[in-house]
């Protein structure tokens, strides 16, 4: 079993400013994505005890930012600590998780929540767990974006594969947009992946979920993973588009973006465009192509 560290951000409010700082470090936070608590004085969230020093130094990043914006917080005392056994909070993030429009067409509805679809949308209803992924985080939102641009400019792919599913969040919007489409998610998390395939039972979308890289070649690869493993996959990603494929890329830092797309191009891709997120800037994305002609 997973061993858990708590972190722990101080406010100086409480009531409903201090539930609005929580749904906003939700949005700013991946691991508060998946679940966030407001107790007296402090709101709480949840990391894997192995990347307690990267998610802490993250936490005093957004928490900063969001002081130097008027938000009554102090980055310099946000903490981390044990935290209680997994039963006692894993389901602590339905409170700050509600519906939310991600897309001109992509709306995510919890299963505790309702929407009244408009005509032209493609709800996707969804309960993260513990796997990351409810969309609202900037470096999943981008994917989404670059997704509705592709669809919206007339992309019809046959063939998608989502690297590091999570929730399934990618792999359900992409089979929200393409319904013709064989779409693959593939996770080296088992957890993610028993998430992944409720929240694809749940939508009735017909996911190929596994551990492992399908063979054969993808029209559209998606990959919202961080900047290392996204280098060490230059080769084996690059090779599996083929001429008019698209590959998009997240969870890169803004300072990142130009490296990783750079080392893809050097791999035979083109760069359609990268662009940083409009909710937090610090976090950018990719689009490129495997040009018709190589």
């Amino acid at each position: 079993m997973t061993d858990w560290l708590e972190i722990s951000v101080p406010v100086g409010c409480g009531g409903e400013a201090a539930d609005d700082i929580a749904g906003l470090i939700a949005l700013a936070i991946p691991d508060a994505a998946a679940g966030v608590e407001v107790r007296a004085g402090e709101i709480v969230y949840w990391v894997p005890l192995e990347r307690g020093e990267s998610a802490l130094a993250e936490a005093r990043r957004v928490v900063a930012t969001m002081a130097a914006g008027g938000q009554p917080l102090d980055a310099d005392k946000v903490a981390s600590r044990p935290a209680a056994p997994e039963a006692e909070w894993r389901d602590a993030w339905k409170r700050h998780f509600r519906t939310v429009r991600l897309t001109r067409q992509i709306v995510v509805v919890p299963s505790w929540d309702r929407h009244d679809a408009a005509p032209d949308d493609r709800v996707i209803h969804l309960d993260p767990g513990q796997a990351f992924g409810t969309g609202a985080h900037a470096s999943t939102r981008l994917v989404l974006e670059a997704m509705q641009e592709l669809a919206d400019g007339g992309a019809r792919p046959r063939r998608v594969l989502d690297l590091g599913t999570g929730s399934g969040i990618l792999a359900l919007a992409a089979a929200a947009l393409w319904p013709e489409a064989e779409v693959h998610a593939v996770d080296n998390d088992p957890v993610a992946v028993a998430v992944a395939r409720e929240n694809a039972e749940a939508n009735r979308a017909a996911l190929h979920l596994g551990g492992a890289w399908p063979d054969g070649a993808f029209d559209l690869a998606l990959a919202n993973i961080q900047a290392d493993v996204l280098l060490a996959l230059v080769g084996p990603l690059a090779a599996r588009l083929p001429a008019g494929g698209h590959l998009i890329l997240s969870g890169l830092l803004t300072e990142q973006v130009d490296a990783v797309a750079a080392a893809y191009a050097a791999g035979g891709l083109a760069l359609v465009r990268s662009a940083a997120s409009r909710d937090d800037p610090a976090w950018s994305a990719a689009l490129l192509i495997r040009p018709e002609d190589s």
